[in-house]
């Protein structure tokens, strides 16, 4: 029905291993997107091999990033995932993780919801809201091994909406699309004050393409301060800056 040619290429070049039973996930999960964004915004890329690549495969390039995905049983939280992006995707081809999914949109978690049950995914959790709002609950805060945010927000704003979650000595991994030395030394102030670290940034080209890629990788080496995150809406209209 599809041709994955492209797809398994692109796996083995992330030397990502995935079984028959994994291979069918991804497929569902394409056509419950393409379903429901018919009818609901989901997302602007829909065209079989265009999500295969620039949603599928780049959620799975956090490989490059972070080599613990493979095989520990970390908990992650991955904060505003929108159509499940990068969580889903890496809970289908690491189903050893435990996962958290955040989003604003109500709608969006019923998408995810419909996307777990078919797919029979296990270990992973929905949070409805504010990502300013979640972090101030003990439940939530400082308990994930690793943070993950495809949001589109400058790096200080999502380290101060992301770091609150990472307990001491995780990692929280923004990925962007493009090359971001300047935004990352203005957002060095805002990390250093959240308790963060940069500890490395990996850039690449998602294969067989022209699309660059930058995982920005920021350690959590003491606690953040409690007035962190501020109120819903602060980080980004006022990110933190000297």
């Amino acid at each position: 029905m599809y041709n994955l040619e492209q797809f398994k290429k692109d796996l083995a070049f992330f030397e990502i291993d995935l079984s028959e039973k994994q291979i069918d996930q991804f497929m569902i999960y394409y056509e419950l997107l393409v379903e429901w964004n018919s009818f609901m915004n989901l997302t602007a890329i829909t065209e079989f091999d265009e999500v295969m690549k620039k949603h599928f495969i780049d959620s799975l390039s956090l490989v490059k990033a972070y080599e613990r995905i493979r095989n520990d049983e970390i908990e992650v939280i991955d904060i505003g995932t929108g159509a499940g992006f990068p969580g889903i995707p890496l809970k289908i081809a690491f189903p050893q993780i435990k996962i958290t999914l955040l989003d604003s949109l109500q709608k969006r978690i019923k998408f995810l919801g419909e996307v777990t049950e078919r797919l029979e995914l296990r270990n992973i959790e929905f949070i409805h809201g504010r990502a300013e709002d979640f972090a101030k609950q003990n439940g939530k805060r400082e308990k994930f091994d690793l943070c993950v945010s495809r949001a589109v927000a400058n790096l200080s704003t999502l380290s101060e909406l992301c770091l609150p979650y990472v307990k001491v000595g995780g990692d929280f991994i923004s990925y962007k699309s493009e090359k971001i030395a300047e935004e990352a030394a203005v957002a060095e102030y805002a990390i250093k004050l959240l308790g963060g670290r940069i500890k490395e940034q990996k850039d690449f080209i998602l294969p067989d393409s022209d699309i660059y890629r930058n995982l920005f990788i920021i350690e959590k080496v003491r606690n953040t301060p409690v007035r962190f995150p501020r109120k819903a809406g602060t980080p980004a209209k006022e990110p933190l800056s000297k």
